[in-house]
C-alpha cells in the first residue's frame, strides 16, 4: 500500500516560508513554485499511470453527519461533472485537470460521478482510528473503477490528524477485486479538531497572520473545510494515484496538483490572505466556484503543469 500525506506540516511550513520570502510575486495572478532560495521547483511527471475512464466516487460516512452536511459533499461530487452551474464553476475547476492528461503520451479522459454511499454511524472501529483502519473502511466500498472516500465526523480522532487534514493512497482489492489496486481518500471534519489548520480560511489560522475568518459558503466551517481538503485530494488522486504520476519534491512526501499551492484561492493571495474572492450578497460568504443546486464552494488553486505556476478560478 502506498500513502501520500499532503498538508504535511514540515512541507507546508517550508513552502509557507518561501511565499513570505517572495511576497511581491505572491500578489500576482499566478505564482511560480520556488524553493526558499528562490530557485524554480519543477513540477514533474514521473511516467506512472493517471486515473482514467469512468470513475465512481464512493463515500463511506464514518460517524454522525447531519443530512444537510451530507448534501454539501454529495452536491460537490456531482458538481465536478456538471456544466449547468454559472461560471466560475466546480466543473470548470475540475476540467483544468485535463491539462495533465494531455501532456502524457496517451490522453484518456477522466469522468467522475457520485457512486455508492455507505453509513457507519455505530463507529464500528471506535472513535480513535489508525491508518490501517482507515484503509479497512475504504475497502468497504466498491473497489473497481472507484475512488473510495472515507469521511470521519468531528468526534472521531484519526492517527496523524492535525499534522495532516487527510490523506490519499492505494490498496489491494479483496473478494472479486482481489489483485486489483484501488484508490482511496480520507478527510476528517476539523470543526473541533485543529480548525485553524484544516478549515482555514473559515477559521482563524493556528499560525501566521491573524486576519478575520471568512464566512463559509455552506454555513458549516467543518464541512466547507472538508470540501477544500477533499478537492485537493481528488486532484492528487487523479494525477498521482500510485506515487509515480505528477508531483514535486520527494516521493515520500510529494507536493501534488493542489497541495503544492497551499493557501491560494484567488488572485493576489499571500500568506494569511486567501486572495480576491467572490462574495455572496445575501450571506456574505466567500467562494470561488458555483455548484449544483445553487451551491457555492471554495476550491484550492491548482498547478499549471506546463509552467509550474499556481492558478485559481477567481
Amino acid at each position: 500500500m502506498a500513502s501520500f500525506e499532503t498538508f504535511n506540516v514540515v512541507f507546508f511550513l517550508l513552502f509557507f516560508l518561501s511565499l513570505i520570502l517572495f511576497n511581491t510575486e505572491a500578489r500576482s495572478a499566478t505564482r511560480t513554485l520556488t524553493t526558499s532560495s528562490g530557485q524554480p521547483m519543477p513540477f514533474q511527471y514521473h511516467d506512472g499511470p493517471l486515473l482514467s475512464g469512468k470513475i465512481s466516487v464512493n463515500i463511506i460516512w464514518y460517524g454522525k453527519f447531519k443530512p444537510f452536511q451530507r448534501a454539501i459533499i454529495s452536491d460537490f461530487i456531482v458538481s465536478l461533472s456538471s456544466s449547468n452551474p454559472p461560471q466560475p464553476s466546480v466543473g470548470k475547476w475540475w476540467k483544468s485537470i485535463e491539462k495533465y492528461y494531455h501532456l502524457t503520451k496517451k490522453y484518456h479522459p477522466l469522468v467522475l460521478s457520485l457512486g455508492t454511499e455507505i453509513s457507519d454511524e455505530k463507529y464500528s472501529f471506535g472513535k480513535s482510528l489508525n491508518n490501517q483502519q482507515i484503509l479497512q473502511l475504504a475497502s468497504k466500498g466498491p473497489q473497481k473503477n472507484a475512488i473510495n472516500v472515507v469521511l470521519t465526523s468531528a468526534d472521531v480522532a484519526v492517527e496523524g490528524f492535525c499534522s495532516r487534514c487527510g490523506t490519499h493512497g492505494s490498496g489491494l482489492g479483496s473478494g472479486s477485486s482481489q489483485g486489483y489496486k484501488f484508490t482511496y481518500i480520507w478527510v476528517g471534519n476539523s470543526d473541533t479538531q485543529c480548525p485553524g489548520q484544516c478549515a482555514w480560511p473559515f477559521h482563524r489560522p493556528t499560525h501566521g497572520p491573524q486576519f478575520p475568518p471568512l464566512v463559509a459558503p455552506n454555513n458549516d466551517v467543518g464541512l466547507d473545510g472538508m470540501v477544500i481538503n477533499l478537492a485537493s485530494f481528488l486532484a492528487g488522486t487523479a494525477t498521482n494515484p500510485f506515487g509515480n504520476g505528477y508531483y514535486q519534491g520527494p516521493k515520500e512526501a510529494p507536493l501534488e496538483a493542489a497541495s503544492a499551492c497551499p493557501g491560494i484561492y484567488g488572485k493576489g493571495a499571500y500568506p494569511g490572505y486567501s486572495g480576491d474572492l467572490l462574495v455572496d450578497r445575501n450571506t456574505g460568504a466567500s467562494y470561488n466556484a458555483n455548484g449544483v443546486n445553487g451551491r457555492k464552494y471554495l476550491l484550492p488553486a491548482l498547478v499549471e503543469p506546463t509552467t509550474s505556476a499556481c492558478f485559481t478560478l477567481a
